[in-house]
């Protein structure tokens, strides 16, 4: 068998660092009782290992505010309870052309229900990634005052690293009264956020992607005084004896006993990134998208074509003339090479970019991959495409 070369990390995020697997063992071990529910030993210490992380991540993301983090399975998880616990008939949403489905179809099934209206700016156009001052146009004219209660954008797409202008959308969105949400899958980890001076509300992200968690947490961070509904109700320790969810967070929004061992695999995973320097790491990750992209539109018997190459970061789209996606995808996992092909749960997103007839390639890097996995990758698409590499 082939030496795996893990590209696929915009899915989950391979390997982990060694203190969060040691850390996920210890737990397991050790102290994996239920939080909140008992005064024991093994309990208390997974209460105190939960609120560990809540401080970290909201360390992290510049916030002050460890009571406004609250876990979830996932962030598709969090971002229906944002979705569904603020917004109410009438509420108008702005959301951009290239959101993830875990946007996309809540928001769909609200408008269908007749909850909400909603529509799309724009961050491409014509195969081009917009400037900030065209997306801040497009974001104005859809604006309607007094309706417009929330907008929602992903701080990098999964389907490229077109990365979007958070401090000046937060911005408007401030000054107009709008509950901005950043979906922060694809850049936590990757890139510098901080929540206050990018006037983030509520930002979702996983906790097994660029943050280095295992699969099973992800979290909603709350900014401010929103308050949203609870989207599942049920015991979680406190309140026992009262029929509703208590009313503060986290308490509020989390029902039912929480994944304690993904929950410090995230905690460590942050431990990781927070002795890196985070701008490094974007930026050996841009270099890691210039060779490969590069290697890519150089190689004529390749003919690929790349999506927004002008962008760089740790996602690359392509495609190679002729041959399926999928068939690609296929022929690379044969030798060895991880990355993901077809859709990739972005209808919105494969419609701006033009791939909606096959989908594309994915290449997504980690801070683990290094310039020997880009040529593997590279290699292998000329073995699975039966060209003559020209050196």
């Amino acid at each position: 068998m082939n030496r795996l070369v893990y590209l696929d990390n915009a899915a989950t995020s391979f390997p982990k660092p060694r203190s969060v697997t040691e850390e996920v063992r210890r737990c397991i071990r050790y102290y994996c009782g239920n939080p909140g529910r008992s005064p024991h030993a093994a309990a208390r210490e997974a209460e105190n290992r939960i609120y560990e992380c809540r401080e970290r991540v909201s360390r992290f993301f510049g916030s002050e505010r460890p009571e406004g983090v609250v876990f979830t399975m996932n962030a598709t998880q969090a971002i229906n309870l944002a979705l569904k616990g603020i917004l109410r008939r009438g509420d108008h949403v702005i959301l951009s052309d290239m959101e993830h489905n875990a946007v996309y179809r809540p928001i769909r099934r609200l408008a269908a229900d007749g909850t909400i209206t909603y529509d799309l700016f724009q961050t491409v156009r014509n195969g081009r990634a917009l400037d900030e001052g065209e997306i801040l146009a497009s974001i104005r004219r859809l604006m309607i005052p007094g309706r417009t209660k929330m907008l929602i954008c992903a701080h990098v797409p999964n389907l490229c690293s077109a990365e979007r202008p958070i401090a000046a959308i937060g911005g408007l969105c401030r000054k107009h009264g709008i509950i901005f949400l950043l979906d922060a899958a694809q850049s936590a980890g990757h890139l510098p956020i901080d929540v206050k001076s990018s006037h983030v509300d509520i930002l979702c992200a996983p906790g097994h992607k660029g943050l280095f968690g295992i699969q099973g947490c992800g979290f909603m961070l709350v900014e401010g005084d929103i308050l949203p509904s609870p989207l599942i109700e049920g015991g979680n320790g406190i309140d026992s004896l009262e029929w509703s969810m208590p009313s503060l967070l986290p308490e509020r929004l989390e029902a039912g006993t929480l994944p304690t061992p993904a929950i410090v695999s995230l905690s460590e995973g942050i431990g990781f990134l927070s002795r890196l320097d985070m701008d490094a790491v974007h930026s050996a990750q841009q270099a890691l998208f210039r060779r490969t992209r590069d290697m890519l539109l150089r190689s004529k018997e390749l003919c690929a074509k790349v999506y927004l190459p002008e962008c760089e970061g740790s996602v690359l789209l392509f495609n190679l003339e002729g041959i399926p996606s999928e068939e690609v995808g296929r022929r690379l996992a044969e030798r060895g090479i991880c990355v993901r092909s077809g859709y990739h749960c972005s209808a919105l997103g494969h419609k701006a970019l033009g791939t909606l007839d096959g989908g594309a390639v994915r290449v997504s890097f980690s801070p683990f991959n290094r310039e020997h996995d880009i040529d593997a990758l590279i290699d292998a698409l000329y073995e699975c495409t039966g060209k003559i590499r020209c050196r």
